[in-house]
């Protein structure tokens, strides 16, 4: 077996082996079975290898995951020794563990200084399931049993379990299989495709009243919490305008509902501090992390509770809920060494002050391409807003994310992995590139939207709606 991984069969038969067996997740498998997947063999750094050997550069760190970046032997070894002393043993029944000690602890160093707990995942989604629990538990234990009601947004992403796909607000997710219930949805700050007319002041404050509105229509006797992420990854790295999250906080603080905030994109260093909360002065009860959390070198995720939730919940005795594999002592390890890398190295830092303002400049001038309208990038998370009018912020005339999909398969010809939502390209590229790497990142950019911008015209897409 490991013959074949390092000398691996040729493309066309992993591929074809790969249609036959594998069933992908978020993808149309025939459509994928004729077009053969792409064979992801090495990385190192900011770069991929595919199994034709071209070099990729990576502008997703893989599913917004890979903060330390791809090849860090640190991360293996520290996994390799695990492995050996303890490679598996539960939190259940009274028993803990050094690895999942140890990194509870950092964590707690690291968040906002009210929150001190954190219950673990393996996942995000399996966090945002975790919270639903949490703060139906907190008001149980409160004496308010009827406050079970989460608002959260349209187009917001949480996740795709049955809990964490109905606090999203991705209407494809929830035809496939519904939703649960108690959860409400309100319209997102997305000012660039809603805002109208107004300033992105004043449509920051109608989307953040909405909750007001909501929790007054549902009865704030039956709301439990909001959620949101400090900026909407999936859903098109959507930056709320300046006024939306102070209205938010203002909101919940009125009418005492809890806040989550899901940072399982976010934190991390992604946005140039270690959690967007302290990026948009947001005061959550509870914290959803995962991905940068290990850097994607282990499936890890959790819930970091406020002093209160943490209080509350454990004054009600036992909490029947957890996972087989919370706080996996592989994964804690491996998350623990990935957090004192990126402190010993000052990731967070090169963010804030090298990658983000160097890489801004030279994202922000792609706003005189002819089809972008909007680029926005808070750290390392941006995104460029595609339109045929730049001056009424117009969608296209065809299928919403045809003209998207065109620039993303032009960024993979062009070896670059971004990504598409709608008509909006995104990246979030490792927290360790180089400004050198930013150069060749944003060219491949600009080359891609020339050529699409080419195929567009002579297809004759490049019309408003």
């Amino acid at each position: 077996m490991n013959q074949m991984i390092t000398n691996h069969l040729p493309t066309a038969e992993l591929q074809a082996l790969d249609a036959a067996h594998h069933f992908h997740p978020f993808t149309d498998r025939n459509a994928l079975a004729k077009k053969g997947a792409r064979v992801i063999t090495s990385a190192d750094g900011v770069w991929l290898k595919d199994s034709e050997g071209h070099k990729i550069i990576d502008g997703m760190a893989g599913l917004w995951c890979v903060n330390i970046g791809y090849g860090r032997k640190e991360l293996a070894r520290v996994a390799a020794r695990q492995m050996e002393e303890l490679p598996y043993y539960n939190t259940f029944f009274q028993t803990t563990h050094v690895p999942a000690i140890a990194l509870a602890a950092k964590i707690a160093e690291l968040a906002p200084a009210h929150m001190n707990q954190v219950f673990f995942a393996s996942s995000g989604s399996e966090a945002n399931d975790t919270n639903i629990r949490l703060v139906r538990r907190y008001w149980q234990v409160k004496g308010k049993p009827e406050k079970r009601t989460i608002i959260a947004r349209w187009n917001g992403y949480h996740g795709s379990t049955m809990g964490g796909g109905s606090l999203g607000g991705m209407k494809p997710i929830h035809a496939h299989g519904g939703m649960i219930e108690g959860i409400h949805h309100i319209g997102q700050p997305d000012w660039w495709s809603e805002g109208g007319d107004m300033t992105p002041e004043e449509f920051g404050l109608l989307r953040a009243r909405e909750l007001e509105t909501a929790i007054e229509e549902l009865g704030v006797e039956n709301v439990a919490a909001f959620i949101g992420e400090p900026i909407q990854g999936a859903g098109g790295v959507i930056v709320p305008p300046s006024t939306y999250w102070p209205e938010i906080q203002r909101i919940c603080k009125k009418y005492g509902i809890l806040l989550i905030a899901d940072e399982v994109i976010t934190g991390f260093g992604r946005t140039g501090n270690w959690f967007g909360s302290t990026t948009f002065d947001i005061k959550p009860d509870i914290i959803t992390i995962a991905k940068g959390l290990s850097s994607g070198y282990q499936p890890v995720g959790g819930s970091i509770l406020s002093d209160d939730v943490a209080e509350v919940v454990a004054e009600g005795g036992e909490f029947f809920h957890g996972y087989t594999y919370s706080g996996h002592p592989v994964a804690c390890a491996v998350a623990l060494e990935n957090l004192h890398l990126m402190q010993e190295e000052h990731v967070v830092e090169h963010v804030a002050n090298v990658a983000h303002p160097y890489l801004k400049a030279r994202w922000d001038a792609l706003r005189d391409h002819p089809m972008v309208g909007e680029t926005k990038l808070v750290g390392l998370m941006g995104s460029l807003a595609l339109t045929p009018n730049k001056e009424k912020r117009a969608k296209f005339a065809a299928e919403a994310g045809t003209v998207g999909y065109k620039v993303r398969e032009r960024c993979f010809a062009n070896d670059l992995i971004m990504r598409h939502v709608g008509d909006r390209i995104i990246i979030s590229p490792p927290l360790v590139i180089t400004t050198a790497e930013i150069d060749i990142l944003v060219e491949r950019a600009k080359k891609s939207l020339d050529e699409a911008y080419k195929i567009v015209k002579d297809e004759g897409l490049f019309v408003s709606a």
